[in-house]
Protein backbone atom coordinates (compact mmCIF):
# COMPACT_ATOMS: atom_id res chain seq x y z
CA UNK A 1 0.00 0.00 0.00
CA UNK A 2 1.64 3.16 -1.04
CA UNK A 3 1.37 6.65 0.65
CA UNK A 4 -1.72 7.78 -1.39
CA UNK A 5 -3.69 5.24 -0.77
CA UNK A 6 -2.94 5.22 2.91
CA UNK A 7 -3.39 8.74 3.32
CA UNK A 8 -7.39 8.21 1.36
CA UNK A 9 -8.03 5.62 3.92
CA UNK A 10 -6.94 7.90 6.98
CA UNK A 11 -9.01 10.62 5.57
CA UNK A 12 -11.86 8.71 5.66
CA UNK A 13 -11.25 7.25 8.86
CA UNK A 14 -10.61 10.93 10.31
CA UNK A 15 -14.04 12.02 8.29
CA UNK A 16 -16.03 9.33 10.11
CA UNK A 17 -14.01 10.15 13.37
CA UNK A 18 -15.22 13.51 13.15
CA UNK A 19 -18.81 12.81 12.57
CA UNK A 20 -18.99 11.08 16.19
CA UNK A 21 -16.74 13.94 17.99
CA UNK A 22 -19.46 14.68 20.53
CA UNK A 23 -18.99 11.24 21.47
CA UNK A 24 -15.59 11.03 20.93
CA UNK A 25 -14.67 13.38 22.95
CA UNK A 26 -16.21 12.30 26.06
CA UNK A 27 -14.30 9.35 26.40
CA UNK A 28 -11.91 8.07 28.72
CA UNK A 29 -10.39 5.31 27.30
CA UNK A 30 -9.03 4.26 23.83
CA UNK A 31 -10.83 1.33 21.40
CA UNK A 32 -9.06 -0.90 20.28
CA UNK A 33 -11.32 -1.32 16.82
CA UNK A 34 -9.96 2.47 15.84
CA UNK A 35 -6.70 0.75 15.94
CA UNK A 36 -7.60 -2.12 13.95
CA UNK A 37 -9.14 0.46 11.65
CA UNK A 38 -6.15 2.07 11.27
CA UNK A 39 -3.88 -0.88 11.06
CA UNK A 40 -6.04 -1.59 7.99
CA UNK A 41 -5.85 1.66 6.32
CA UNK A 42 -2.23 1.19 6.36
CA UNK A 43 -1.38 3.63 9.14
CA UNK A 44 0.99 0.79 10.29
CA UNK A 45 3.30 0.78 7.52
CA UNK A 46 4.82 3.91 8.87
CA UNK A 47 6.10 2.07 11.39
CA UNK A 48 8.00 -0.55 8.74
CA UNK A 49 11.00 0.14 6.65
CA UNK A 50 10.56 0.98 2.75
CA UNK A 51 12.38 -2.09 1.10
CA UNK A 52 10.29 -4.18 3.62
CA UNK A 53 6.76 -2.89 2.31
CA UNK A 54 6.45 0.25 4.80
CA UNK A 55 6.68 3.63 3.96
CA UNK A 56 9.50 4.90 6.28
CA UNK A 57 12.65 5.35 3.74
CA UNK A 58 14.15 8.07 5.71
CA UNK A 59 13.97 11.42 8.84
CA UNK A 60 14.50 13.49 5.52
CA UNK A 61 11.96 11.53 3.28
CA UNK A 62 9.89 10.47 5.45
CA UNK A 63 8.60 12.92 7.75
CA UNK A 64 6.16 15.39 5.52
CA UNK A 65 4.14 12.01 4.72
CA UNK A 66 3.93 10.70 8.44
CA UNK A 67 3.21 14.00 9.91
CA UNK A 68 0.19 14.66 6.94
CA UNK A 69 -1.50 11.23 8.15
CA UNK A 70 -1.19 12.58 11.91
CA UNK A 71 -2.33 16.24 10.71
CA UNK A 72 -5.83 14.63 8.98
CA UNK A 73 -6.21 12.29 11.90
CA UNK A 74 -6.20 14.62 14.90
CA UNK A 75 -8.95 16.81 12.86
CA UNK A 76 -11.46 13.70 13.57
CA UNK A 77 -9.89 12.52 16.90
CA UNK A 78 -7.08 14.05 19.76
CA UNK A 79 -6.59 11.05 21.82
CA UNK A 80 -6.14 9.01 18.77
CA UNK A 81 -3.97 10.74 16.38
CA UNK A 82 -1.48 11.51 19.65
CA UNK A 83 -1.43 7.96 20.45
CA UNK A 84 -0.74 7.09 17.06
CA UNK A 85 2.14 9.66 16.37
CA UNK A 86 4.13 7.54 19.29
CA UNK A 87 4.19 4.58 17.01
CA UNK A 88 6.34 6.00 14.05
CA UNK A 89 8.07 8.07 16.46
CA UNK A 90 9.19 5.46 18.92
CA UNK A 91 10.20 3.07 16.00
CA UNK A 92 12.22 6.45 14.85
CA UNK A 93 15.12 5.11 17.29
CA UNK A 94 15.71 2.17 14.80
CA UNK A 95 14.70 3.76 11.21
CA UNK A 96 16.85 7.01 11.71
CA UNK A 97 20.00 4.99 11.99
CA UNK A 98 20.16 3.20 9.43
CA UNK A 99 23.41 1.95 10.30
CA UNK A 100 25.85 1.71 13.57
CA UNK A 101 29.80 0.39 13.90
CA UNK A 102 30.84 -2.32 12.12
CA UNK A 103 31.14 -4.95 15.40
CA UNK A 104 27.35 -4.12 16.83
CA UNK A 105 25.35 -3.45 13.07
CA UNK A 106 24.50 -6.98 12.32
CA UNK A 107 22.42 -7.39 15.54
CA UNK A 108 21.09 -3.81 14.81
CA UNK A 109 19.60 -4.61 11.26
CA UNK A 110 18.68 -7.74 12.26
CA UNK A 111 16.68 -5.42 15.51
CA UNK A 112 15.63 -3.05 12.64
CA UNK A 113 14.51 -5.55 10.50
CA UNK A 114 12.05 -6.97 13.73
CA UNK A 115 10.47 -4.05 14.37
CA UNK A 116 9.89 -3.16 10.91
CA UNK A 117 8.12 -6.84 10.60
CA UNK A 118 5.88 -6.24 14.31
CA UNK A 119 4.36 -3.29 12.08
CA UNK A 120 3.70 -4.72 9.04
CA UNK A 121 2.16 -7.38 11.08
CA UNK A 122 -0.42 -4.55 11.89
CA UNK A 123 1.22 -4.24 15.64
CA UNK A 124 1.51 -0.58 16.99
CA UNK A 125 4.54 0.39 19.00
CA UNK A 126 4.34 3.33 22.17
CA UNK A 127 6.33 4.74 24.95
CA UNK A 128 6.58 4.22 28.97
CA UNK A 129 9.73 6.26 29.33
CA UNK A 130 9.08 9.33 32.38
CA UNK A 131 9.24 8.72 35.27
CA UNK A 132 7.55 11.28 38.42
CA UNK A 133 10.11 13.03 39.70
CA UNK A 134 12.50 13.05 36.82
CA UNK A 135 11.82 16.13 35.38
CA UNK A 136 11.01 14.90 31.94
CA UNK A 137 15.05 13.96 31.67
CA UNK A 138 15.24 10.27 30.58
CA UNK A 139 19.02 10.68 32.10
CA UNK A 140 17.33 11.37 34.95
CA UNK A 141 15.40 7.59 34.88
CA UNK A 142 15.80 5.51 38.18
CA UNK A 143 14.38 2.50 36.94
CA UNK A 144 16.64 -0.43 36.60
CA UNK A 145 17.57 -3.18 34.19
CA UNK A 146 18.77 -6.52 35.53
CA UNK A 147 20.66 -9.11 33.93
CA UNK A 148 19.13 -12.22 34.13
CA UNK A 149 19.77 -15.76 32.18
CA UNK A 150 17.63 -14.68 29.39
CA UNK A 151 18.59 -10.78 29.02
CA UNK A 152 17.17 -8.09 30.82
CA UNK A 153 13.88 -7.48 33.31
CA UNK A 154 12.67 -3.84 34.52
CA UNK A 155 11.33 -3.23 37.89
CA UNK A 156 10.49 0.88 38.51
CA UNK A 157 7.79 3.40 38.32
CA UNK A 158 6.77 4.65 35.09
CA UNK A 159 4.11 6.72 34.07
CA UNK A 160 2.58 8.57 31.02
CA UNK A 161 2.68 5.54 29.26
CA UNK A 162 0.08 6.94 26.58
CA UNK A 163 -1.65 3.61 24.78
CA UNK A 164 -1.17 1.43 27.54
CA UNK A 165 -3.32 -1.70 27.15
CA UNK A 166 -3.76 -0.98 22.92
CA UNK A 167 0.41 -0.85 22.37
CA UNK A 168 1.85 -4.41 21.69
CA UNK A 169 5.30 -3.02 22.11
CA UNK A 170 6.64 0.00 24.48
CA UNK A 171 9.81 1.39 24.87
CA UNK A 172 11.25 2.47 28.24
CA UNK A 173 14.30 3.48 29.34
CA UNK A 174 15.98 1.67 32.20
CA UNK A 175 19.79 2.18 34.00
CA UNK A 176 21.95 -1.52 33.94
CA UNK A 177 23.51 -1.79 37.09
CA UNK A 178 27.60 -0.49 36.96
CA UNK A 179 26.26 1.60 34.17
CA UNK A 180 26.75 5.45 34.32
CA UNK A 181 23.68 6.16 32.06
CA UNK A 182 20.63 4.95 31.26
CA UNK A 183 20.15 2.81 27.95
CA UNK A 184 16.55 2.07 25.69
CA UNK A 185 15.02 -1.60 26.20
CA UNK A 186 11.71 -2.35 24.72
CA UNK A 187 8.61 -4.29 26.22
CA UNK A 188 6.24 -6.98 24.45
CA UNK A 189 2.95 -5.91 26.08
CA UNK A 190 0.65 -8.23 24.18
CA UNK A 191 -1.72 -10.12 26.22
CA UNK A 192 -0.46 -8.80 29.51
CA UNK A 193 -2.56 -8.05 32.47
CA UNK A 194 -2.03 -5.59 34.48
CA UNK A 195 -2.70 -6.62 37.74
CA UNK A 196 0.82 -7.26 38.77
CA UNK A 197 0.55 -10.80 38.16
CA UNK A 198 2.94 -10.40 35.18
CA UNK A 199 4.94 -8.09 36.60
CA UNK A 200 3.14 -4.68 35.33
CA UNK A 201 0.65 -3.28 37.79
CA UNK A 202 -1.43 -0.37 36.61
CA UNK A 203 -1.26 2.33 39.36
CA UNK A 204 -2.90 5.29 38.37
CA UNK A 205 -5.58 5.48 35.19
CA UNK A 206 -4.99 8.39 32.97
CA UNK A 207 -7.10 11.17 34.50
CA UNK A 208 -5.59 14.38 32.41
CA UNK A 209 -7.68 17.14 31.72
CA UNK A 210 -7.03 16.94 28.17
CA UNK A 211 -5.95 14.34 25.81
CA UNK A 212 -8.26 12.36 27.85
CA UNK A 213 -8.83 9.28 25.93
CA UNK A 214 -4.98 8.45 25.30
CA UNK A 215 -4.74 6.05 28.31
CA UNK A 216 -1.44 7.68 29.37
CA UNK A 217 -1.34 5.35 32.18
CA UNK A 218 0.98 5.45 35.36
CA UNK A 219 2.35 1.45 35.60
CA UNK A 220 4.39 0.01 38.17
CA UNK A 221 7.19 -2.79 36.86
CA UNK A 222 8.65 -5.58 38.77
CA UNK A 223 10.87 -7.92 37.09
CA UNK A 224 9.15 -7.59 33.75
CA UNK A 225 11.01 -9.04 30.55
CA UNK A 226 12.60 -6.40 28.67
CA UNK A 227 14.88 -6.29 25.33
CA UNK A 228 17.95 -4.01 25.35
CA UNK A 229 18.39 -1.85 22.24
CA UNK A 230 20.86 -3.54 20.19
CA UNK A 231 23.62 -0.24 20.13
CA UNK A 232 23.74 -0.49 23.88
CA UNK A 233 25.25 3.15 25.51
CA UNK A 234 23.97 5.56 22.77
CA UNK A 235 20.70 6.48 23.69
CA UNK A 236 22.10 10.52 23.32
CA UNK A 237 23.28 9.51 19.39
CA UNK A 238 19.71 7.41 18.58
CA UNK A 239 17.55 10.50 20.63
CA UNK A 240 19.57 13.10 18.63
CA UNK A 241 19.51 11.04 15.33
CA UNK A 242 15.45 10.84 15.96
CA UNK A 243 14.94 13.83 17.68
CA UNK A 244 14.14 16.12 14.81
CA UNK A 245 11.81 14.00 13.17
CA UNK A 246 9.30 13.09 16.73
CA UNK A 247 9.41 16.76 17.01
CA UNK A 248 7.29 17.10 13.95
CA UNK A 249 5.55 14.32 14.64
CA UNK A 250 3.99 15.54 17.98
CA UNK A 251 3.86 18.82 16.65
CA UNK A 252 1.77 17.95 13.26
CA UNK A 253 -1.39 16.71 15.91
CA UNK A 254 -1.44 19.71 17.52
CA UNK A 255 -1.45 21.66 14.46
CA UNK A 256 -4.32 19.41 13.13
CA UNK A 257 -6.07 20.14 15.86
CA UNK A 258 -5.53 23.62 15.64
CA UNK A 259 -6.71 23.67 12.33
CA UNK A 260 -10.08 21.97 12.56
CA UNK A 261 -10.88 23.98 15.70
CA UNK A 262 -10.85 27.11 13.66
CA UNK A 263 -12.74 25.81 10.73
CA UNK A 264 -15.19 24.63 12.90
CA UNK A 265 -15.31 28.04 14.61
CA UNK A 266 -15.46 30.12 11.29
CA UNK A 267 -18.35 27.44 9.82
CA UNK A 268 -20.57 28.63 13.43
CA UNK A 269 -19.08 32.24 13.00
CA UNK A 270 -19.86 33.02 9.20
CA UNK A 271 -23.88 33.80 9.97
CA UNK A 272 -23.42 36.24 12.20
CA UNK A 273 -19.36 37.32 11.19
CA UNK A 274 -20.42 40.99 9.87
CA UNK A 275 -22.39 41.42 13.34
CA UNK A 276 -19.40 40.59 15.76
CA UNK A 277 -18.44 42.97 18.47
CA UNK A 278 -15.44 45.08 18.16
CA UNK A 279 -13.86 42.62 20.75
CA UNK A 280 -14.90 39.58 19.10
CA UNK A 281 -13.44 41.03 15.87
CA UNK A 282 -9.87 41.40 17.29
CA UNK A 283 -9.88 37.99 19.41
CA UNK A 284 -10.45 36.40 15.33
CA UNK A 285 -8.18 38.89 13.99
CA UNK A 286 -5.48 37.76 16.50
CA UNK A 287 -7.03 34.27 15.76
CA UNK A 288 -5.72 34.24 12.19
CA UNK A 289 -2.61 36.06 12.67
CA UNK A 290 -1.46 32.79 15.37
CA UNK A 291 -2.74 30.33 13.28
CA UNK A 292 -0.94 31.37 10.23
CA UNK A 293 2.14 32.18 12.62
CA UNK A 294 1.65 28.24 13.54
CA UNK A 295 1.55 27.19 10.02
CA UNK A 296 4.72 29.13 9.55
CA UNK A 297 6.57 27.62 11.80
CA UNK A 298 4.97 24.23 10.93
CA UNK A 299 6.37 24.38 7.67
CA UNK A 300 9.80 25.78 9.33
CA UNK A 301 10.21 22.51 11.07
CA UNK A 302 9.81 19.99 8.77
CA UNK A 303 11.34 22.33 5.49
CA UNK A 304 14.05 21.49 7.99
CA UNK A 305 14.40 18.32 8.21
CA UNK A 306 13.79 17.69 4.22
CA UNK A 307 16.63 19.68 3.66
CA UNK A 308 18.84 18.15 6.35
CA UNK A 309 19.54 21.22 7.87
CA UNK A 310 22.63 21.29 10.18
CA UNK A 311 19.94 23.59 12.60
CA UNK A 312 17.16 21.20 12.35
CA UNK A 313 17.51 20.01 15.79
CA UNK A 314 16.97 23.34 17.47
CA UNK A 315 14.72 24.84 14.48
CA UNK A 316 12.92 21.89 15.18
CA UNK A 317 12.72 22.58 18.72
CA UNK A 318 12.12 26.62 18.85
CA UNK A 319 9.33 25.44 16.48
CA UNK A 320 7.45 23.13 18.72
CA UNK A 321 7.80 25.48 21.84
CA UNK A 322 6.31 28.00 20.29
CA UNK A 323 3.72 26.44 18.86
CA UNK A 324 2.59 24.86 21.80
CA UNK A 325 2.26 28.32 23.13
CA UNK A 326 0.65 29.56 20.26
CA UNK A 327 -1.66 26.83 20.02
CA UNK A 328 -2.93 27.62 23.69
CA UNK A 329 -3.38 31.23 22.94
CA UNK A 330 -5.68 30.44 19.49
CA UNK A 331 -7.71 28.05 21.04
CA UNK A 332 -8.39 30.21 24.39
CA UNK A 333 -9.50 33.48 22.16
CA UNK A 334 -11.70 30.96 20.39
CA UNK A 335 -13.12 29.90 23.23
CA UNK A 336 -13.81 33.67 24.44
CA UNK A 337 -15.75 34.55 20.74
CA UNK A 338 -17.52 31.34 20.43
CA UNK A 339 -18.84 32.57 24.33
CA UNK A 340 -20.20 30.78 27.31
CA UNK A 341 -21.36 27.65 25.44
CA UNK A 342 -17.83 26.66 25.43
CA UNK A 343 -18.35 25.43 28.93
CA UNK A 344 -20.71 22.91 27.83
CA UNK A 345 -19.36 19.24 27.27
CA UNK A 346 -21.78 19.48 24.43
CA UNK A 347 -19.31 22.07 22.64
CA UNK A 348 -15.94 20.75 21.16
CA UNK A 349 -14.00 23.75 22.04
CA UNK A 350 -13.35 23.42 25.50
CA UNK A 351 -11.70 19.83 24.72
CA UNK A 352 -9.81 21.22 21.59
CA UNK A 353 -8.05 24.24 24.28
CA UNK A 354 -7.06 21.27 26.79
CA UNK A 355 -5.89 19.15 24.06
CA UNK A 356 -3.49 21.34 22.49
CA UNK A 357 -2.18 21.98 26.13
CA UNK A 358 -0.56 18.20 25.51
CA UNK A 359 2.17 19.69 23.31
CA UNK A 360 4.55 21.88 26.29
CA UNK A 361 4.55 18.87 27.93
CA UNK A 362 5.52 16.37 25.01
CA UNK A 363 9.38 15.55 24.76
CA UNK A 364 11.25 17.94 25.63
CA UNK A 365 8.69 18.94 28.43
CA UNK A 366 8.43 22.90 28.87
CA UNK A 367 11.61 22.96 31.23
CA UNK A 368 13.90 21.13 29.70
CA UNK A 369 12.95 22.61 26.32
CA UNK A 370 13.34 26.12 27.36
CA UNK A 371 17.17 25.24 29.39
CA UNK A 372 17.98 23.78 25.91
CA UNK A 373 16.76 26.52 23.92
CA UNK A 374 18.53 28.80 26.57
CA UNK A 375 21.87 26.72 26.37
CA UNK A 376 21.89 26.48 22.90
CA UNK A 377 20.72 29.93 21.96
CA UNK A 378 23.98 31.24 23.27
CA UNK A 379 26.40 27.88 22.20
CA UNK A 380 25.87 29.46 19.03
CA UNK A 381 26.32 32.93 19.20
CA UNK A 382 29.69 32.15 20.35
CA UNK A 383 30.21 29.74 17.18
CA UNK A 384 29.57 32.60 14.88
CA UNK A 385 31.51 34.97 16.98
CA UNK A 386 34.20 32.77 16.45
Amino acid sequence: MDFIKIKSNVEEISSQFAQERGNRQKRRELVRSDFDDLAAAGFNLTGALGEQGGIWESVSASSRQICDLLRILAHGDSSVALVSSMHPSVLAFWFATPEVSAAENTAWQEQRNFCSETALQGHFWGTITSEPGSGGDVLNTKTRANRNSSGYEVSGLKHFGSGTGIMSYMITTAVVPGEAEPDVFFLDMRDVSLDGSQGAKLMFPWDGHGMTATQSHSVQFEGFPATRIAYPGHILDLGAAAGSFIACAFTAVIVGIVEVAVETARAQLEKRHTKMYAYEQVEWSQIEMESWLIEQAYEGMVTAVEQESPTAPRDTLLGKTAIAELAESVTTRLCKVMGGGTYSRHSPFGFWFQDVRALGFLRPPWVLAYEQLFQGGWFDSQLNDS
